[in-house]
């Protein structure tokens, strides 16, 4: 049987470092991959002289599954944010964002368990501004009932399918009346097709002061594309910060799955960045590919050097170095954990 070939996209800044290292850990708990290399972000435009070659969507589509480190988005200037031109060039219309408390990672809070589900290709994200007049800039938030309904329904086949007891729809209906209007319409119907599965909706403004004080009560959140991007690195902050959680963006015919936090410049090549995030994300890669087994290896191996060895890099309050810790994870893979 011929070995799964995924596009691996090592990004920018600590990007091949925790590349490296992800790499390191899938090929020591057997998960039987080939590896595509791509350069996208600042490394394919001192390249090739455009941060998101051609070359690069082609693989993606052709190969169906890319795992990709951070790249740099540069702030109020320089080229478009590349994480969005892949989302909308590609159709990856979700974005999956699972916060899960983990014993042992520095937090104020426990037992927080809640996915975040963000519409991926619409909202402000649309990238439609333009100058009115000097001095006045409109920027467009576009929301469609197709885009609503289909993150709707993944939000709620994603309830169904892990066994999820309840989805909140999050918007701000009662000032934005026909967009986020629409989308709450469109979630409500789509609701009527899940009775197993209880369906509310909160604003937003009240949903973000429910998961500072219990976070604990929130299940499955699903939102529009900017509420989203918010909502989901407030929820990392509660399970300890964006080097822990994982993230995926799925599509109909191609899925990315990604580490969420900063490119680090002032840490890159120095042996300290964290790969948690990205090892994360690799295990839900494999669970997307059907290897179950290998996944939950991994999973083991990581509780195992988290939590029962203590193993933790300096930004989650340890001492471990990349290499380190990296090795400590496939120490305990090749154990037999």
């Amino acid at each position: 049987m011929s070995k799964t070939t995924i596009t691996v996209i090592p990004g920018d800044g600590i990007g091949p470092e925790v590349t490296q290292a992800t790499l390191r850990v899938l090929d020591a708990a057997g998960a039987d991959l080939e590896y595509e290399t791509q350069a996208a972000g600042a490394a394919a435009l001192a390249q090739f002289g455009k941060p998101l070659p051609d070359h690069v969507l082609e693989s993606i589509r052709r190969n169906q599954v890319a795992l990709k480190a951070p790249i740099e988005t540069q702030v109020g200037k320089g080229f478009r944010s590349v994480n969005v031109q892949l989302r909308q060039e590609l159709d990856l219309y979700a974005n999956l964002r699972p916060n899960r408390s983990l014993p042992s990672i520095p937090s104020r809070y426990e037992n927080v368990d809640l996915i975040v589900v963000r519409e991926n290709t619409e909202g402000l994200y649309s990238g439609l501004e333009h100058v009115v007049i000097p001095g006045v800039v409109e920027s467009l938030k576009i929301i469609t009932e197709k885009g609503s309904t289909r993150i709707a329904k993944f939000a709620f086949e994603y309830a169904r399918r892990h066994g999820r007891k309840r989805v909140t729809a999050v918007h701000k209906a009662n000032i934005m009346k026909l967009s986020d209007g629409l989308f709450l319409e469109c979630f409500r119907k789509v609701a009527q097709d899940y009775p197993d599965i209880q369906a509310e909706d909160k604003i937003i403004d009240n949903m973000c002061m429910q998961l500072v004080m219990r976070p604990e009560k929130s299940d499955v959140l699903v939102m529009e594309n900017l509420y989203g991007d918010i909502v989901s690195d407030l929820c990392a902050g509660l399970v300890g910060g964006l080097g822990v959680v994982p993230g995926a963006n799925i599509g109909v015919e191609a899925s990315i799955f990604e580490a969420v936090h900063g490119t680090a410049p002032d840490i890159a090549g120095q042996d300290l960045a964290n790969p948690l995030a990205l090892i994360r994300s690799a295990i839900m890669m494999l669970f997307h590919l059907g290897k179950d087994e290998v996944a939950e290896r991994i999973r083991r191996a990581l509780r195992q050097v988290i939590v029962d060895q203590g193993v933790r890099t300096r930004d989650l309050g340890g001492e471990a170095s990349t290499s380190g810790f990296t090795a400590a994870i496939v120490k305990s893979l090749e154990s037999g954990v």
